[in-house]
């Protein structure tokens, strides 16, 4: 009985946020960047400063699009994000949870070892009844993450979403660290409000 209760509350969240997903139809992986948002994004991250290393921005746009991709591939990503995410919990698909995204796409740029580029992570609806989500964020060496550039690749179900983080419409970024210090009581309250303003 707790077997079919369980198994009809996975149909009805699969059921109702369908609507909610924003890229796949089931049916295949999502495609990988094009040369066009490969450049896009290697000409926003040039942008981030004038000490930014135009070959490494160059590098990181494509290892962001091109890692996303392959993520897409290994995660088997043919649904919108809320749906793959419950094959996830249900454990019928292996990964594919914003922090993974998050986490794999972060270490793969790490892999580089930019010098002129700094890699952060953040957490958005922390504190609030909305699901939190996590994000890798690109900025210019030694700029703060709300500086950078969000790469989202679970936003779209496996198709990369960047822009400006102070420009992201969806979500309110916190610095990651900070998200976990406040939960583990290791920051108080108001030293963690003075710290995100």
């Amino acid at each position: 009985m707790i077997n079919l209760a369980k198994s009809f509350l996975a149909l009805l969240a699969l059921t109702l946020v369908a609507a909610c997903g924003t890229s796949q139809s089931g049916e295949s992986a999502p495609p990988p960047g094009t040369p066009a948002e490969v450049a896009a994004l290697a000409a926003s991250i040039r942008a981030l400063g004038p000490e930014v290393d135009p070959e490494e921005a160059s590098r990181a746009a494509q290892v962001a699009y091109d890692y996303t991709h392959t993520l897409a591939l290994r995660y088997q990503i043919t649904d919108p994000p809320l749906i793959h995410n419950t094959k996830v919990n249900m454990g019928t698909k292996p990964r594919g949870l914003c922090w993974h995204w998050a986490h794999d796409l972060e270490k793969r740029l790490k892999e580089e070892r930019f010098q002129t580029l700094d890699l952060h992570r953040a957490i958005a609806n922390s504190r609030n009844w909305r699901i939190e989500h996590s994000t890798a964020i690109v900025s210019a060496k030694g700029d703060q993450f709300n500086d950078g550039i969000v790469l989202d690749p679970w936003r779209k179900g496996g198709v990369l979403t960047w822009m400006p983080v102070r420009e992201d419409p969806r979500y309110g970024w916190e610095e990651r660290r900070l998200v976990l210090e406040r939960k583990r009581g290791q920051l108080p309250p108001e030293a963690y409000d003075a710290a995100i303003e």
